[in-house]
């Protein structure tokens, strides 16, 4: 039924095809994307550039997440049949429109900002691309969806014309980490059940190197260790609940750790020494996006 014309897409299912209530981490990636890359670090303005790289990368999320439903139809229809499309809440076809013209005005829109937002772009939108095409067929598709989340930092450093140094590379190698181990567990989530637990040993690499940044950028700085503390909370009551394997726990797991990827940002944030504000608009981002997961599924 899902590739009829009678709906296009139905207001409920936009929504949900678009993972919208995770869009919150996308605000807090371009936060810490672009304090990392020392934007704003020297009395300028973070807030100018925040918008348009904040817009940008939640045009190709959401396309993403539009084009990852259309290339899973015929999987959906059989593993997870109360997706839209598979209940004909959603052309297949319109899906496959809409999450292609996202992508592109993403693009589109990073090009506009000069040829290393260009660059950034497009290893992003062909990143986005490379996983929904392939993901359901090899078994580097963790790693692939983690690069996009790498490429979301250095996007938005190159959508700001600033250099790519250490701590944002870095910084965006954690992030990676985190979103291969949370990718592996969500590929799981259509059986509800976790068949390895030892490749989740990733997301060690992400706390490891957060807590070596606080101590060492900022000298213990009192704030950034209490929001390690929460992310080292959160991520082992993910590990808990997937661990545990109970019905309904993998896709709680999973839909908290990228609630937590705000968490990640903020301590990144706060240990690179940024406005207090944007830490507190990066950890707000975390429990926003829980509440909103009560919404719309993040998964």
């Amino acid at each position: 039924m899902g590739d009829g014309t009678a709906v296009l897409i139905r207001p409920r299912a936009a929504l949900v095809l678009g993972r919208v209530s995770n869009l919150p981490t996308v605000v807090s990636d371009a936060l810490a994307g672009l304090t990392l890359a020392g934007v704003g670090m020297s009395g300028g303005s973070l807030l100018l550039p925040l918008l348009p790289v904040s817009l940008a990368l939640a045009l190709f999320y959401v396309g993403g997440m539009y084009l990852n439903d259309a290339f899973d139809a015929a999987i959906d229809a059989r593993e997870r049949p109360d997706r839209p499309i598979p209940r004909g809440d959603a052309s297949r076809i319109a899906v496959y429109v809409v999450g292609f013209v996202l992508v592109a005005l993403g693009l589109g829109l990073a090009a506009q900002t000069g040829l290393a937002g260009a660059v950034n772009g497009a290893a992003l939108a062909l990143a986005i691309l490379l996983y929904d095409a392939l993901h359901k067929r090899t078994a580097l598709a963790p790693a692939i969806m983690g690069a996009c989340r790498f490429l979301a930092y250095t996007t938005a450093a190159g959508m700001a014309g600033a250099p790519f140094g250490l701590a944002l590379l870095l910084g965006a190698g954690g992030l990676f980490g985190h979103v291969v181990g949370l990718t592996y567990a969500a590929k799981q989530e259509a059986y509800d059940r976790l068949e390895r637990a030892w490749p989740l040993a990733v997301l060690a690499l992400p706390l490891l190197g957060t807590l070596a940044a606080t101590l060492w950028m900022r000298g213990g700085d009192l704030g950034g260790l209490v929001l390690w503390l929460v992310l080292l909370g959160t991520t082992v009551v993910a590990l808990l609940r997937l661990f545990r394997r109970a019905p309904g726990d993998v896709p709680k797991a999973v839909g908290l750790l990228i609630a937590a990827i705000a968490l990640y940002d903020a301590v990144l944030i706060a240990a690179a020494g940024g406005a207090g504000w944007a830490v507190a608009l990066a950890a707000l981002c975390f429990p926003t996006t829980l509440a909103l997961q009560r919404v719309v599924p993040g998964t």
